[in-house]
């Protein structure tokens, strides 16, 4: 079964015309082959992904492009935002400004993994489970199969997954997760059941953790960078008899080099580059749109501020507590100009400052959308490098969609098992 791409169409929210495609056939692409035809399309074009558009406009591709920057620039308010909440739309769209690129929705294009029907759950299941996560749970829960094997749930919260499938394959489970309160819980949870489960209270990256990856089928839902790195790194002694891994956060415990797990890679990457591949988020409220797009402004108009007051370049800082924004642009300024260490002259002309902001959050928003056009081949390529490690370790290894992106963009599953 293919994956429908809905980039094929003419886009009728953006009015760009895209390009029509009789099939995709990336689906079908041996694993390797599209690992490698990723890597050598992310090391041709880095000039468009590595860039931070955040930190300023002197990006490379504007000079060395210039149709592509005059093509993002013609773009509306309206069409930007269609653009940035249709990731396929977008690749589509930056494969009719970058020709060399347009194959990349063929590229990342992966199967839905085989899905099977699951037996109820029965009216109390769900109690304390947000409905968006049970989604997912049910989701991947319905794409796994254990061949029978006891069960690991690997780094566990409270252990819905798990219950989940001890329920579906009448297996025992052992769910393992650090905080001592979550895994009280899912033992709680799983004793009101009747199921035989039993939480494990520990740290992941601790080694001593691994032993209890032998001769079960480790799950892992979402488990962030090193987490589920960790797994992978050591599956040739780990005596697992399979895995069936969603990745997330690829940047979490990666220090400032990414050590690939795959002979076959080449292509270097730092944390923002990891950053990168899980900045598709499912489209927020309104609300929560417009918050987000006033703290990047009023961000960007304090960068801007710095910059005149110091004469320094671009300069990251902290991740700035929410509830500063909503005192106002002013307020804002001035509680992180204190905690940058940044003197204020009196006088200032803030109304200036602020709009200097919000032209600088519209410029970003247009230039993000070259970078984030690419962020999707970045997560498969990373996916790749997981489950070609797996393979070398000895498994048999499918990379696939286990769920709708509405349901979370982070929906890519690897199995392997023996």
């Amino acid at each position: 079964m293919l994956i429908p791409h809905p980039a094929v169409r003419r886009h009728v929210l953006t009015g760009l015309a895209l390009p029509a495609r009789a099939a995709y056939r990336g689906a079908a692409m041996p694993l390797l082959d599209r690992f490698l035809a990723l890597q050598d399309v992310l090391a041709a074009h880095e000039d468009l992904w590595r860039p931070q558009p955040f930190r300023g406009r002197d990006l490379p591709w504007r000079v060395q492009r210039p149709a592509l920057a005059a093509a993002v620039d013609a773009l509306g308010a309206t069409q930007v935002a269609a653009l940035e909440a249709d990731p396929d739309a977008l690749m589509a769209w930056l494969g009719t400004q970058v020709p060399a690129l347009a194959d990349l929705p063929m590229q990342v294009a992966l199967p839905a993994m085989p899905r099977r029907m699951l037996a109820p759950t029965g009216p109390h299941f769900d109690w304390s489970i947000p409905g968006r996560k049970r989604a997912q749970i049910e989701a991947f829960a319905e794409h796994v199969t254990t061949d029978r094997a006891p069960v690991l749930e690997w780094c566990a919260g409270k252990g819905h997954l798990g219950r989940r499938l001890a329920l579906a394959e009448a297996v025992p489970v052992r769910s393992l997760e650090i905080d001592s309160a979550l895994a009280a819980h899912c033992e709680a949870l799983a004793r009101r059941a009747g199921l035989d489960q039993q939480a494990v209270c520990a740290d992941a990256l601790v080694p001593d953790s691994r032993l209890h990856v032998a001769d079960r089928h480790v799950v892992a839902l979402h488990a962030c960078g090193e987490l589920h790195r960790t797994l992978v790194r050591h599956a040739a002694d780990d005596a697992a008899r399979g895995y069936s891994i969603a990745p997330c956060c690829y940047y979490r415990w990666a220090g400032e080099v990414y050590r690939p797990l795959s002979a076959q890679a080449t292509l270097r990457l730092d944390e923002g580059a990891l950053r990168l591949a899980v900045t598709e988020t499912v489209t927020a409220a309104a609300r929560d749109q417009t918050r987000s797009r006033r703290e990047q402004a009023f961000k960007l108009g304090f960068v801007a501020l710095r910059a005149a007051l110091t004469g320094t370049p671009y300069r990251s800082f902290k991740p700035v507590p929410p509830a500063w924004a909503r005192e106002g642009f002013e307020a804002f300024c001035r509680r992180l100009a204190g905690r940058e260490g940044v003197t204020l002259p009196d006088g200032l002309d803030w109304r200036h400052w602020e709009a200097a902001g919000w032209r600088r959050q519209d410029e970003v928003a247009r230039d993000a959308l070259v970078r984030h056009a690419l962020r999707r081949a970045l997560e498969v390529w990373l996916v790749a490098d997981l489950a070609l490690a797996l393979e070398t370790a000895g498994f048999e290894t499918r990379v696939g969609v286990f769920c709708p992106r509405h349901l979370t963009p982070r929906n890519l599953l690897i199995d392997a098992r023996r």
